[in-house]
């Protein structure tokens, strides 16, 4: 079910996402408006817009959060792998996406004060190692393990 399912909506999101989509979707629009007096710009003819909109546009919010789900984790996997690999990255910063709001937001705030300083010509390389060490031990603290010393 699963791979189906990622597939479809890979494929939805492809198709969707292309100019021919945009004007198929507004030939319907165009075509919907010109039927207007045909119908007598009817509740009928109102609803058939109004209800077609909502389930394509209720469907299509899960096919591209499910699209965008797998492309954020493959993002991450592919920069967690860059970190590691690069000697002298500070591995400290992978799976940052595993951090609270407030964590991140707070390391956010770190950095930004660091940049600052560093801006200011002031020499920060230490405190760059005492962040990365923060950050480790606040993921560590996430995951349920504990750095032993």
């Amino acid at each position: 079910m699963n791979d189906f399912f990622r597939r479809f909506a890979q494929g939805v999101s492809e198709a969707t996402g292309t100019p021919w989509a945009f004007v198929v979707a507004f030939g319907v629009i165009v075509i919907w408006a010109v039927t207007g007096p045909i119908f007598g710009f009817s509740d009928t003819w109102q609803l058939v817009i109004n209800t077609g909109t909502t389930i394509v546009t209720f469907l299509m919010v899960f096919l591209i959060q499910n699209t965008q789900n797998r492309d954020a984790k493959a993002m991450h996997l592919k920069l967690d792998e860059l970190l590691r690999a690069v000697q002298g990255a500070r591995t400290g910063l992978v799976d940052l996406e595993s951090m609270t709001d407030e964590e991140l937001e707070q390391l956010q705030a770190q950095f930004k004060s660091l940049r600052e300083r560093a801006a200011q010509g002031q020499n920060v390389a230490g405190e760059l190692e005492e962040l990365e060490a923060d950050v480790e031990e606040v993921q560590q603290h996430a995951n349920g393990t504990r750095r032993v010393a």
